[in-house]
């Protein structure tokens, strides 16, 4: 059972997210950088996000006081029901804090072209607003939403999720959204191919593979 004083840090997480990431979701929907311009950074850092509206899904990758000794990492899942984008789930962790800059692959930090961190997922509370199910412990058909946050190296261009084209920021770190069908255990997330300027494949992660891409990997 948790204690009361994770049940006050998960209130407070679950508000937080409830108040910064309809925001950040819009902003970035209108082509703008994701982080609020008035929210300090040294008090929450947006590292990046990711929206498929085909989907009306999103995920964002947020520090909550980055450098401190007590910085914590968030991977936050959004979903458009009806029309508001709702904080639907994701994960946190203690030990977090900003990632490093972008390296070459096989370089110290950087092993492969890409590389998998930490993720998060829920059923899809959306299509369950949508559909009732009449036993609400019954997963049916209910989708699986995804995230993943990736560190990519300084030779790749874009990514391609599937079939949706990614491209890669400037510091290499990143968070991917995708929707699968529910395995009953969680989902199955879309490959991620890694291209380079040339408009070559570098590297791939199949769905199954759990961490590294080795350079050249096909």
């Amino acid at each position: 059972m948790p204690s009361s004083a994770e049940l006050r840090r998960s209130r407070r997480i679950h508000r937080w997210m409830g108040i910064i990431l309809p925001g950040v979701i819009r902003r970035m929907i209108n082509g703008r950088a994701p982080q609020p311009g008035w929210l300090p950074r040294r008090q929450l850092t947006v590292v990046s996000g990711d929206v498929d509206l085909d989907e009306g899904i999103g995920a964002v990758w947020l520090v909550w006081r980055p450098r401190a000794a007590k910085a914590e990492t968030h991977t936050a899942l959004m979903e458009l029901c009806g029309e508001e984008w709702r904080y639907t789930g994701g994960g946190s962790s203690s030990d977090g804090d900003l990632p490093a800059g972008r390296s070459a692959a096989a370089q110290p930090g950087q092993v492969g072209m890409i590389e998998l961190g930490g993720g998060a997922g829920v059923l899809s509370r959306a299509y369950r607003l949508r559909h009732p199910h009449p036993h609400p412990h019954s997963i049916g058909p209910v989708p699986w939403i995804g995230c993943n946050e990736l560190q990519v190296a300084a030779e790749v261009d874009h990514l391609l999720l599937g079939e949706r084209r990614i491209e890669v920021p400037g510091n290499g770190s990143l968070i991917v959204v995708w929707k699968s069908p529910s395995t009953g255990r969680g989902g199955i997330r879309p490959l991620i191919v890694a291209v380079g300027r040339d408009g070559s494949e570098l590297s791939r992660i199949g769905p199954h593979e759990a961490w590294t891409a080795t350079p050249g990997r096909g």
